[in-house]
């Protein structure tokens, strides 16, 4: 009777052969996330970080299963640029604001918000007044009784960084027929430049910093049809410029 073959006995010996692909499927899965990574925004740094990740996967560096941690990709500094170019323009609309509030305060003082308006620009703070509260009919004086406001107004055009202001003049469509002046252009060109005028005797405001505008009836902000309507045309406007544009420039 044939003897049977006795089984050998299992070592408890586990075959690792899988681990060496499964590793360098891991290795090939970490290059295409790398790739992807960096393929929504090339630039040098990104390209610099791709090369020294493949070298040292390619060239006999640790591998995936010896790699003690995880490999981590700098922010670009060209990211870094832009985030600090926002800050610095949020940061300066900011600044407008608390001038705007001064303003409005101003206003709410004085009973003046018939008169008076504000609002945020893209060129920067519009503040607008009513030529009522200024002048006479077809004069560029102002009132004695309203050069307070002038003045007022003045202190707070005194910024710790100083801010190019321009001051424009805006007319109706209404002609000139007899007066000083022969023209819409030039009552609204001396208007703003005697506003600015008495701006400038506050010795605490850069006069290199202002300037002054006329633009007659050229720029309506209502239609010329109404009494009403021709009221909102003739108005002063205060225009304080932005330091920092959008992008982080300065503005000029």
């Amino acid at each position: 009777m044939p003897k049977k073959r006795k089984r050998k006995k299992d070592d408890g010996h586990v075959d690792e052969s899988w681990l060496l692909p499964y590793s360098d499927l891991l290795t090939l899965l970490l290059a295409l996330f790398i790739v992807l990574f960096a393929s929504s925004s090339v630039d040098e740094a990104k390209f610099s970080q791709i090369s020294s990740v493949f070298n040292e996967i390619f060239d006999g560096g640790k591998g995936v299963m010896e790699s003690s941690s995880p490999t981590t990709v700098p922010v670009p500094k060209d990211d870094l640029g832009a985030e600090n170019d926002n800050s610095s323009y949020l940061e300066d609309q900011r600044s407008l604001g608390e001038i705007q509030e001064n303003l409005e305060d101003y206003i709410a003082e004085n009973e003046l918000e018939g008169q008076f308006d504000t609002k945020l620009t893209e060129e920067g703070l519009l503040v607008t007044i009513r030529d009522s509260v200024l002048f006479k009919t077809g004069s560029a004086e102002i009132d004695t009784q309203y050069r307070s406001i002038a003045s007022d107004i003045a202190k707070l055009l005194v910024f710790e960084k100083p801010r190019q202001i321009v001051i424009a003049g805006h007319t109706d469509n209404v002609p000139m027929v007899s007066g000083q002046y022969k023209s819409n252009w030039e009552l609204s060109v001396m208007r703003a430049v005697n506003f600015l005028s008495i701006i400038a005797e506050n010795d605490q405001v850069d006069p290199m910093a202002f300037s002054a505008k006329g633009y007659g009836e050229f720029r309506p902000i209502a239609a010329n049809d109404t009494e009403s309507n021709r009221a909102k045309n003739r108005r002063v406007e205060v225009l304080i410029q932005p330091l920092v544009l959008k992008d982080g420039t300065a503005y000029e």
